[in-house]
């Protein structure tokens, strides 16, 4: 297992019952000071308490710790939720010797269920007597439910001569649709950042790697993404616009682009990730929305599990993406075989394509031949094990 250390970051992930399997249900990640912070909340009107909480913390663009629990999303949960999530950063805060206000809570799990906030305290208190710089991959473990296995990235640049350093760490496995992606991610770097260049980094690359994914079209109440920036690399402030900032900012990108498709490969019983890549449209959300559109149909999802190249399927869900086109002008493609020319079949290269199908992982090339403008969407094909993890989630 990888080891990931950023300079002026503790980690600790304990089990203290949240989770009848007595796994890790508890996480800390805490900076040595108070790091510049830019955060995006999920877009869903339902907003679980520590999203409410997080939003009014994240205010000021200061943050020294998250505190996040995993076997309970306290979502739906009243003005009791948002005095549990406020209460899980006073611990924290007792705990830490640092005020309340400069923690972000996150909750992940059973939405409805009130969290049991003795047993968070309890955790709380354990997470932070065993904070280390070695606790990156425990903090990772105790935010999972239903996820396979933990999720990391990280990545190194060179600015203003000093070696910077960016990691990230996600969960989330089902409910996964923009915007944003339902997870938790948090991407820590050590590197100096003036705190508006931090959150218009974060926007920007936010569209281009966890809005770019899906596995089964819904939106949770807990979505939250964090970049912390805690400046113990000694370099110059980065101010937005300069060539420091465009560095730094391709780093964040992979490392975020990396945890993104790690969502969909470790989504909820998926064999398949597939790449949605539309070609040659008018613009760039033209581009996507077809790209969404094919990627969240369940008859596409389900001919991508079968291992069936059904062009006919994926011509459907393009023509209702809502974007102009000509539909005797639309090409498909998987990994390079054509199976549509011109938006008629090519059925002599249906078992080439089948046989691509039968990977991990491969591409759909989709050309509209209505512009210069191309997108990728990520997404997953839907099984019989999805409809078993979720019929059953909450018995």
């Amino acid at each position: 297992m990888p080891t990931f250390k950023i300079p002026g970051f503790k980690f600790a992930g304990v089990a203290c019952g949240i989770k009848k399997s007595k796994k890790k249900d508890l996480a800390l990640i805490v900076s040595d000071r108070p790091a510049a912070a830019a955060a995006l909340f999920t877009t869903n009107r339902v907003k679980a308490a520590p999203v409410i909480v997080g939003m009014r913390h994240i205010k000021k663009g200061k943050l020294q710790a998250v505190v996040v629990n995993s076997g309970n999303a306290n979502a739906c949960t009243g003005p009791r939720g948002r005095r549990d999530a406020e209460a899980m950063c006073r611990e924290a805060g007792t705990a830490l010797k640092i005020a309340p206000e400069l923690i972000l809570p996150s909750s992940t799990g059973v939405i409805g269920v009130p969290l049991p906030i003795e047993k968070v305290r309890l955790g709380v208190r354990r997470a932070a007597s065993s904070l280390s710089r070695d606790g990156f991959m425990q903090a990772a473990e105790a935010m999972l439910t239903t996820d396979r296995f933990v999720k990391t990235a990280s990545g190194h640049c060179v600015v203003d001569g000093k070696r910077v350093h960016v990691a990230g760490m996600v969960k989330g496995a089902g409910m996964i649709a923009p915007n944003m992606a339902t997870m938790l991610a948090y991407v820590l770097t050590d590197a100096a950042v003036e705190s508006t260049c931090l959150r218009s980094m974060l926007r920007a690359v936010a569209k281009r790697t966890f809005n770019c994914v899906t596995v089964d079209g819904d939106m949770s109440t807990n979505d939250t993404v964090l970049l912390l920036a805690n400046g113990m690399a000694g370099n110059h402030q980065i101010r937005q616009g300069s060539r420091d900032s465009r560095r730094l900012e391709r780093v964040v990108c992979d490392v975020m682009r990396k945890l993104a498709i790690k969502l969909v490969e470790d989504g909820e019983g998926a064999t398949k990730i597939v790449e949605i890549r539309v070609e040659g449209a008018a613009s760039i959300t033209a581009a996507q929305r077809v790209a969404f559109s094919v990627a969240r149909s369940q008859l596409v999802k389900t001919a991508f599990f079968g291992e069936d190249p059904n062009f006919g399927r994926i011509l459907a869900a393009i023509g209702y993406a809502g974007v102009p086109l000509d539909p005797d002008k639309i090409d498909v493609s998987f990994n390079g075989i054509s199976v549509a020319k011109n938006g008629v079949g090519i059925t002599a290269n249906e078992k080439k394509a089948a046989r691509a199908m039968r990977r991990p992982s491969f591409r759909v090339n989709i050309r509209l031949h209505q512009g210069k403008r191309s997108a990728s969407v990520w997404t997953s094909d839907l099984t019989h094990e999805y409809v078993r993890i979720n019929s059953a989630y909450r018995t």
